[in-house]
Formats: structure tokens, C-alpha cells, sequence
């Protein structure tokens, strides 16, 4: 059977403090709730400098410049710990404001991003140094005084773009009346665009054999809406990207699932490509302005920063077996049906169990398990305890009612297979995909990592629909390096080859006797 691979994958990071402060909905709501509250008075204070965010263990692993089996060496909390890693990494980046309000301009096709005089030549000024973007500066076009745009925030009910305190830019409304073309819902959907544009392309810049011309189908699947009064969440967010990214030769759509949709993007690209509809297919989310300081209370009630600071991206490849990428399972998924409930033992035997039965596998022979990755510096002081862990603990038990783990030792099946969380909580980023790219480095180096589980798990009650809980899972494993192709595997042709030649010879046996 010929499956997909894993051709690569990019992750990244904008720093948006004033973001947190303008446009995070906790912050947005408390403006509304209490407007005079002390958490609003003081949340100046509790923000990251981009040379913090830097410093931060957790985002450094993010974007792969530090490996998870570090970053499971440093004391939580890890952002007290200063990591080394700069800007870029060898599969992404992390992105500074100023520049990513640039990035917001280069995106905006209907003219609603618009930047002060001054700003805007800053940014150009920086652009034009940087080898991603060069080409975008003229692109930067709309730019107005200090006084217009705060005409539009005050009577134009325009979104503001904030740096260092100061109005730098705005993104008006696409449309008067249409509350799905206001400014609000434009701004949260470019920035998804944005940090989308940004991810894919650092996905075709830093990745192996990886060319824009070859990728025919994009699948956008983050948890932003784009639509009008006629078609809320209609999309399609995917092409949008695609465009900006120079895939001249791709078409796409969008998959929504909550938290869940990156793996279910995962398993839909992976059998598209198994199916051969298309050669390579790229998946891309882009991240969320409203859960930007989603904790923040909890955080600055502990007198600690606000780290939920940036908005986060994914992107990553699947295409053709080429003989040494790690090969994605589709012949073995997992999945939460409508009648599989919602205990945490059912959810786990659904995504875990059940798929680990099909391969014929038990729990302990998956190396590495990414089902929610978030980062528990995070999580922990909001109540949310350590994510990743929890879900381990819950395998771990599954292992243990299949008789494969002596409930002795679930504590050093806990350790020894446990990986840290480090994902920001942008919602559908940490679900599962996170550790994509450290995947492609385990399974095609010297670790002796040969199968890892991917799990997204979704709760599908926040859209007021269902109470129903959702997830689908799949295993990736090391490449064999044996290369199937469309007629058969190499060692079925020459069976094939061998048994009908020797057909032949008993045939012209038989012939030549009866001659005779």
C-alpha cells in the first residue's frame, strides 16, 4: 500500500502586545463589564518586551530552535528560564509588532489597512532588507496622518492599530451595516491571513524540496470565519493565502473543527494525496487576535506576564512517498463517532485505542504521543492544570485497562514518554500538529523515535450547535525507504514478473510435448 509522508513543516510567532490590549477578548469584554478595573489599569505593566518573548524556552521550542527533550529539562516555570535563539529558526520565525502591522498591509486586497505616513516608511524601510518580504514593499500603498486615522476609529467605527501607546494604523470596515464586514471581524480575519501568509511561507523558504509551483491543493484550517451576510464562514481563506504565497498552480478550501481541525486537516490532506487527486497538499492556520491574553487575568492575578502575547501559525506539507519522510498512516486513524461519549476513558479509547488495535499495536510501541500541546506556563495558572500531561496520564491508563502497562508503571510510562507542552493557546495551534516538525527531524535522523501518534481533540458545544465532543487521530512512523509506486510495490512487479514468466515457460513445455 502507498502512503503519504511529511515533507515539512514551519511554524511562527507575532509579538502583538497592543493587539492583547485592543483586540483579546478578555480584555475587550472586561472594557465593557469594568471599565475602571484594576487589571485594565495595570495591564501596561505585566507585558513582554519581544526580547522576553525571545528569551521564553517555550516559544524558542515552538519554532524549533530548541528541541522538546531540552525544554523538558528546565524547571517550570520555563519562562523564568532565558533560552538562546534568535528571530529565525530553521522552520520559522518570530516576528516583531511593527513589522507584522506591515504584514497586515501587504495582505489587505480591498484597501482597509491603512498607516500612518511615518510608521508605514519604517516598516518599509525594513522590509526592504528582508529577503521574505522585499518584493511586498510597493504593496504597502495606503498610508494617512495621525489625524485622519483617528477620525476613523472616532466616527468610522474603524478598528485602531496601536504601537508603543500611538495610533499607527487602522483596518476600517469592508461594509456599513454587514456586522460581518465590520472592522472588528475584518481585523481578526487579515491578522488569521497574515499570520497564515507568513507560515506558508516560511514553509516553501526553509523546507527540503519543497517548490510553491508544485503544491495543488491548500487546506486552511483555523478557527476565523470569512463571509458575508449571505454566507457567514463561507471562506475560503485557503485560496486567499495560496495567492499570496505565489501557488499559481493550487486550488483549496477551508476545514473548521475547533481545536481539532489541524489533524483533521492532517488525515484529509494525507488521503487526498493516497487517493492521487493531487501530488501535494499544504495545511495552513493562520492565529486568533481574540485569544490573545485569554488568561490574562489569571496571569496578572499572580503577579506574573501576560503570555499570551503572540499570535501564533502552522504550516506543513504532505506530498508523494519519496522514500525517507515520515509516512502518514491513513490506514490507521482514530476517531470520536456521534456514539463513542464523552468520558475521558471513552474519548481515549476512540483516538487512541481503536486505531492502536487496527495497526496491531499497543500503547507503550507509540513513542511519542501529541494530542494538546499547550504550554502548561500558561495553562497552570489559570486553572487549566498541565495539559499535555493530563491527556498522557489518560493514555496511560487506557494502556493499563489493555493489559499492555502494570499500573506500577504509569509513572515512568508518564516520564519516560512524556513531552512537554509549548504551544501558545491559540486554540486549534497546540492540537496536535505542534510537534510535526520535530517528527520529520526524529524519524528521518539518529533517534531511535519510530512512531508517534497525532491527536486533535475538539469541543464542539462552543458553537451552540451540538453538545456532542469531537477528535480524530493518526499515526506517523519512520520511512522504511522502500518507494511504492502506483502499480504495486517493487517487490509485488518482480512476483508478478517471475510468475508469469514461468507460466510462459510451462506453457511452451507443454506445447513443444504435445507437437511431439
Amino acid at each position: 500500500m502507498t502512503f503519504p509522508v511529511l515533507k515539512g513543516a514551519a511554524y511562527t510567532l507575532a509579538h502583538s502586545p497592543n493587539m492583547l490590549i485592543h483586540n483579546g477578548s478578555t480584555q475587550t469584554t472586561e472594557k465593557i463589564t469594568t471599565p475602571d478595573s484594576e487589571y485594565l489599569k495595570n495591564l501596561q505593566n505585566n507585558l513582554r518586551t519581544y526580547e522576553e518573548v525571545l528569551a521564553d524556552p517555550a516559544n524558542q521550542t515552538y519554532i524549533n530552535n530548541m528541541h522538546y527533550s531540552e525544554l523538558k529539562q528546565i524547571s517550570e516555570p520555563r519562562y523564568e528560564t532565558k533560552a538562546e535563539g534568535g528571530r529565525y529558526s530553521k522552520r520559522g520565525e518570530i516576528m516583531p509588532e511593527m513589522e507584522f502591522y506591515g504584514l497586515l498591509s501587504v495582505v489587505d486586497v480591498f484597501d482597509l489597512v491603512y498607516l500612518e505616513e511615518s510608521f508605514a516608511e519604517e516598516v518599509k524601510a525594513v522590509f526592504a532588507e528582508n529577503d521574505m518580504f522585499k518584493d511586498d514593499v510597493a504593496k504597502i500603498k495606503n498610508t494617512e496622518s495621525a489625524e485622519w486615522l483617528q477620525k476613523q476609529v472616532d466616527e468610522k467605527e474603524a478598528e485602531g492599530l496601536y504601537y508603543d501607546g500611538k495610533l499607527v494604523g487602522v483596518v476600517e470596515r469592508a461594509h456599513d451595516i454587514d456586522v460581518n464586514l465590520s472592522a472588528h471581524v475584518m481585523l481578526e480575519n487579515l491578522v488569521n491571513k497574515a499570520s497564515g501568509v507568513l507560515s506558508l511561507r516560511h514553509l516553501l523558504r526553509d523546507s527540503e524540496d519543497i517548490n510553491a509551483e508544485d503544491i495543488e491543493y491548500v487546506i486552511e484550517c483555523s478557527e476565523e470565519a470569512i463571509g458575508d451576510v449571505n454566507q457567514r464562514g463561507g471562506g475560503n481563506m485557503a485560496k486567499a493565502i495560496a495567492e499570496m504565497c505565489g501557488l499559481k498552480n493550487a486550488s483549496g478550501s477551508d476545514t473548521r473543527a475547533f481545536c481539532g481541525a489541524p489533524t483533521h486537516a492532517l488525515i484529509l490532506a494525507s488521503s487526498l494525496v493516497k487517493a492521487g487527486t493531487y501530488k501535494a497538499v499544504a495545511v495552513v492556520a493562520g492565529g486568533s487576535t481574540a485569544k490573545l491574553g485569554m488568561n490574562g487575568k489569571s496571569h496578572y492575578e499572580k503577579n506574573m506576564p501576560l503570555l499570551e502575547d503572540s499570535v501564533a501559525g502552522v504550516a506543513f506539507l504532505v506530498g508523494q512517498n519519496d522514500g525517507k519522510s515520515p509516512v502518514i498512516r491513513t490506514d490507521v486513524t482514530g476517531r470520536h463517532t456521534v456514539s463513542s461519549g464523552s468520558s475521558p476513558q471513552a474519548v481515549m479509547t476512540a483516538l487512541v485505542g481503536d486505531p492502536l488495535d487496527k495497526a496491531g499495536l499497543s500503547v507503550p510501541e507509540i513513542d511519542v504521543f501529541s494530542v494538546e500541546m499547550q504550554n502548561p506556563d500558561i495553562t497552570k495558572p489559570a486553572g487549566a492544570g498541565d495539559v499535555p500531561t493530563a491527556n498522557l496520564k489518560m493514555i496511560g491508563a487506557v494502556g493499563v485497562l489493555r493489559k499492555e502497562l502494570e499500573r506500577a508503571e504509569l509513572n515512568n510510562f508518564v516520564a519516560e514518554k512524556g513531552v512537554p507542552g509549548w504551544a501558545p493557546t491559540q486554540g486549534h495551534i497546540p492540537s496536535g500538529v505542534p510537534y510535526l516538525g520535530f517528527a520529520y527531524d526524529d524519524m528521518t535522523g539518529e533517534s531511535e523515535i519510530q512512531r508517534a501518534m497525532i491527536v486533535g481533540k475538539g469541543s464542539l458545544f462552543l458553537g451552540r450547535m451540538t453538545n456532542l465532543f469531537d477528535g480524530v487521530s493518526v499515526i506517523i512512523e519512520r520511512n522504511s525507504g522502500e518507494v511504492e509506486t502506483d502499480g504495486g510495490s517493487s517487490d509485488l512487479k518482480e512476483t508478478v514478473k517471475t510468475e508469469v514468466a514461468k507460466a510462459l515457460r510451462q506453457f511452451a513445455e507443454n506445447f513443444s510435448s504435445e507437437e511431439e
